[in-house]
């Protein structure tokens, strides 16, 4: 460190952020061998372990549902989900499981939007996810027909879409028609890239935050949020009304 940076480096905080206070991580990819998330139970308990040390009391994990790719329903996941809680019990982890879903927003959401064959978690909440290249063209159609079939959408890892970056009118007019904001604690270490560092933070500051989810894949990203708990972001974040502790 040079003799500027310790006067004009970035300040931080007194003490890390407690997870405790969310309580509840309500994205994640923890169960094995379904998606691009934990390989084995191995791996699924080993971060669930991790998710207690680090405060959470329970974890609503989200395997994608994503066409071809990650074709999973709400049997394999819940079927995947059992195997995990079994495996917690055996090995007396103090934490709980849940399990929910991450939905792409495409053509296939529809349908299934309409037969209501959809995971939710809490208050009626769906997660959902857009692509990263461009604003997909179900956007409208999914958000509506959620809200008409009784659902609370969840807009996954905002930041993370380029194409919204700075259009702070368009989050606010989704949060007016009661549809959720959810931000990625990672987004906030820069693992994403500074553009997504950038606009996490100003959602954060600017209030527009109703969830932070981990969306852990693997133990390094646990690590990596455990590492930055003292950024000064988390004095904001301590400001908010987030809903994971209602989880």
């Amino acid at each position: 460190m040079s003799f500027l940076s310790t006067f004009f480096g970035p300040k931080k905080r007194k003490a890390p952020f407690d997870l405790a206070n969310l309580g509840v991580d309500m994205h994640s990819h923890l169960i094995a061998g379904i998606d691009d998330g934990a390989p084995t139970l191995e791996h699924s308990v080993a971060m669930l372990n991790k998710f207690a040390q680090l405060g959470y009391r329970k974890v609503i994990t989200t395997p994608h549902i994503l066409g071809e790719v990650h074709p999973n329903t709400p049997e394999i996941i819940l079927s995947g989900l059992e195997e995990v809680k079994k495996e917690l019990r055996a090995l007396h982890i103090p934490i709980e499981i849940e399990a929910a879903a991450e939905y792409y927003c495409d053509e296939s959401f529809l349908p299934k939007i309409k037969e209501k064959k959809i995971l939710s978690f809490g208050q009626n909440y769906v997660l959902m996810e857009f692509s990263m290249l461009n604003p997909s063209q179900y956007e409208g159609q999914a958000l509506f027909e959620l809200q008409v079939a009784g659902y609370v959408p969840v807009l996954a890892h905002f930041e993370r879409y380029p194409y919204y970056h700075g259009n702070f009118k368009k989050v606010e007019s989704l949060r007016e028609r009661n549809i959720k904001v959810q931000v990625n604690l990672g987004s906030l270490t820069g693992h994403y890239g500074p553009a997504v560092k950038k606009m996490a933070e100003e959602l954060i500051y600017k209030g527009l935050v109703d969830f932070l989810g981990s969306d852990c894949h693997r133990m390094e990203h646990l690590l990596m949020i455990e590492k930055h708990l003292d950024a000064p972001i988390f004095d904001a974040i301590e400001k908010l009304k987030l809903l994971n502790p209602s989880l």
